[in-house]
């Protein structure tokens, strides 16, 4: 994230306009058919929807993207895709605003493109929550953005979160809580 964080299930899903509703069944049916090409590699198999079938292996885990505009969310799947990018964290507010669960080791999700297409199927590998000033240079690092160095993701970081917070009704403090969450790429379109 060049100004960013990434964002969860809730609040990093794209925006639309008046015809979101006409949009939402298209991207499902999308997300869907990304899920029945990737699930094998989350060991995942199904059996064509036969009666007792397990749902998790059927329905398609969270799909969310990162940052808070298409270009951000481009950018950052890039550096996924690169190899760069293994980490990304978001404030925990915007989880509590949108009332989901934080991510836990071994949770996939789907993530998006700025277009809101399904790109890469992800299992989150660790999970930790700090204040923020006490991120580490380490996952500052994993993260992969900007010169990787835990000062410029600080001041990313916070510039991001001072545009963003407000939309769930808080504003940045050095000490807020962060979710750090390191992620494995199990399969990319």
């Amino acid at each position: 994230m060049s100004d960013d964080t990434s964002q969860g299930p809730a609040t990093g899903e794209p925006q639309g306009g008046p015809d979101r509703a006409l949009d939402d069944a298209g991207q499902a049916d999308n997300i869907t058919r990304f899920w029945d090409t990737a699930r094998p590699s989350a060991g995942r198999t199904s059996h064509g929807g036969a009666i007792g079938e397990r749902s998790e292996n059927v329905v398609p885990p969270p799909a969310w993207s990162f940052g808070d505009s298409a270009e951000l969310a481009d950018e950052l799947i890039g550096l996924v895709l690169d190899g760069t990018k293994t980490a990304t964290a978001a404030a925990q507010w915007e989880y509590e605003a949108a009332d989901e669960p934080l991510p836990r080791k071994g949770d996939l999700s789907i993530v998006l493109d700025g277009a809101g297409g399904p790109r890469l199927l992800v299992r989150t590998t660790k999970v930790e929550t700090v204040p923020f000033d006490q991120v580490t240079a380490e996952h500052a690092r994993l993260e992969g953005e900007d010169d990787r160095s835990l000062e410029s993701w600080r001041s990313n970081h916070e510039r991001y979160w001072r545009r963003t917070l407000a939309a769930v009704g808080q504003e940045f403090d050095p000490a807020m809580p962060v979710v750090c969450e390191r992620f494995e790429v199990l399969y990319s379109e």
